[in-house]
């Protein structure tokens, strides 16, 4: 979205000296998906909020184009490192790079690779598992395998990051919730992190049913979060495909008609999880498509307003510091 369409909501900072860490955002190089590379995300992180550090997230950015198959992903860790090691805010302090976590032949190969690229940022992998019947539908449309989740290779590979210490980011749309609660308990040793709510979808044959998938998301949400060994990612619901529309209407929500519009599925889960095992993100710059960056980290901040200092704290910064063993 244009910035000019964005400018049209401009609104003061709401708590300013709240510490974030913003752990889930994406960059590509010039020509890539997206017209968001360093220079923009930092504009971005210092508009207003006090964000100290993020995460990056794999987008399937920077590929190697040619060499051994599985080693290609690597080339998004190389890109990524190397911005964030010349950008002088030093605002990127994390990567959560892809593999293929069914390649057992090549899992600690890879990792041992991203590991050494990554310059000390690497902190886990997400292959998602992201799937829906008519993915042409969708904007924002994932290609993973049919049951994915409950291949035995695939559960092997997340079970081995956690052996190695590192994390299992997911992605996947709310009817593969359950899928991934299955996933969750067969795997309990390794720190899974839930994407963007389970990707509630709002768009073509799910448009007329929002009521009733939110009725059996709060019982998905609620079985996910019986699992110890995941955490919640609060955000990431402006994309188009979770059908709010805001990416074609005249001018961006504001953060109270954000608010309004999502603040239920922010309180089930913090209900649900804790804030202790809640980290508000803003997936920028698919979010992005919708509202600015400071209206979206202003509407987080009203949702958390009748929360304490210290379970603010956690949600905006602490249970992200702690999950990707972020310096304080």
């Amino acid at each position: 979205m244009t910035q000019e369409w964005l400018d049209q909501v401009v609104e003061d900072v709401i708590d300013p000296d709240q510490r974030i860490i913003d752990p889930h955002h994406h960059l590509w190089p010039v020509g890539g998906v997206l017209p968001y590379g360093i220079a923009e995300l930092v504009a971005d992180v210092r508009s207003g909020h006090r964000v100290d550090q993020t995460v990056f997230m794999e987008c399937g950015a920077a590929y190697l184009a040619d060499g051994p198959k599985h080693l290609r992903s690597t080339g998004e860790t190389a890109f990524v490192a190397g911005v964030a090691g010349a950008d002088p805010s030093k605002v990127i302090r994390g990567i959560v790079a892809h593999v293929d976590l069914t390649d057992a032949e090549h899992l600690d190969e890879v990792l041992d690779a991203h590991i050494a690229i990554g310059n000390g940022l690497v902190r886990g992998i997400r292959h998602g598992g992201a799937r829906d019947p008519d993915p042409r539908s969708l904007m924002i449309a994932g290609d993973a395998p049919e049951g994915l989740y409950t291949d035995p290779a695939f559960r092997a590979g997340v079970a081995h990051l956690g052996a190695r210490g590192l994390t299992y980011d997911t992605w996947h749309y709310h009817h593969q919730n359950r899928d991934f609660a299955a996933l969750a308990r067969a795997v309990p040793d390794t720190m899974m992190v839930l994407d963007h709510f389970g990707t509630p979808l709002g768009v073509a044959a799910y448009a007329d049913h929002r009521e009733e998938i939110f009725e059996q998301w709060l019982l998905d949400i609620a079985e996910i979060a019986r699992c110890d060994n995941v955490v919640a990612k609060i955000g990431g619901m402006a994309m188009p495909d979770n059908g709010f529309g805001w990416h074609t209407a005249p001018r961006p929500p504001t953060s109270a008609e954000f608010v309004a519009a999502q603040v239920r599925y922010y309180v089930h889960t913090i209900e649900c999880f804790g804030p202790e095992r809640c980290m508000f993100e803003s997936n920028f710059p698919m979010d992005r498509m919708s509202l600015s960056y400071r209206v979206l980290w202003n509407a987080f901040k009203l949702i958390a307003a009748p929360f304490s200092p210290s379970e603010r704290d956690a949600m905006f910064h602490d249970t992200a510091a702690r999950v990707y063993r972020l310096d304080a």
